[in-house]
């Protein structure tokens, strides 16, 4: 009976409750990011917008429509000690997940990643809390015409040249991504690894996210 109880409080806080406002600039989301040239990066010169001067990003929904116009596009604070720049577009082209494609903003201790309909942003913002409130992406199921996709959360922590994601902002690590030449490690919790290039332009088929899950329809 106890544990009956504790999966229906895990599902009903995963799917049920209630994410954080929508703060994201309403004009990043309706830009279009792939119109960009992402190996022309900004330079980070201590001019413009700190970090914490600039709303969360977060996604809105189950995903974003169409690629938006990156977050941190007026923050020209350096990055912090210890942080490496992993900034740019970046494609999977080895291990778990080739034909990934993803694009890493930081700005001083901040960094957002933006791939596949979702944005998780961490680090000191302007309207929420350090670590990402968010959603995976994937709907598992339907209700009426609502989608629901379950909740995540983690927050960011450079160990030695390696970004490590932490479940919550202090639980353990379930993602870390590095720098091996020049290119991007991403390490996911499953034990896939993906080896990523960078690119300058956004795919076409990346433009409008894949629908993802399940979608069972319960009504």
């Amino acid at each position: 009976m106890v544990m009956v109880v504790v999966f229906a409080g895990a599902f009903w806080m995963i799917f049920f409750s209630s994410r954080p406002p929508l703060t994201i600039d309403p004009a990043t989301l309706a830009g279009d990011g792939s119109l960009l040239d992402y190996c022309d990066l900004p330079v980070l010169d201590g001019r413009g917008k700190k970090a914490a001067e600039i709303p969360k990003g977060n996604t809105p929904g189950c995903g974003y429509e169409h690629f938006p116009l990156p977050v941190l596009a007026e923050c020209g604070e350096p990055l912090v000690d210890g942080a490496v720049d992993i900034r740019g577009l970046w494609q999977g082209v080895q291990g778990t997940r080739i034909g990934h494609v993803e694009r890493v903003e930081q700005c001083g201790a901040r960094t957002v990643v933006t791939s596949s309909g979702i944005i998780h942003d961490k680090g000191p913002n302007l309207t929420g809390g350090s670590a990402s409130n968010d959603t995976e992406g994937a709907v598992l199921f339907t209700i009426g015409d609502r989608e629901y996709c379950p909740r995540t959360s983690a927050d960011v922590v450079w160990n030695d040249g390696v970004l490590d994601f932490h479940v919550f902002g202090w639980g353990p690590v379930v993602v870390r991504r590095y720098m091996r030449g020049d290119q991007l490690v991403w390490e996911y919790a499953d034990g896939g690894v993906t080896l990523m290039d960078r690119i300058c332009r956004l795919p076409a088929d990346k433009k409008i996210p894949r629908k993802r899950g399940r979608r069972y329809k319960v009504f």
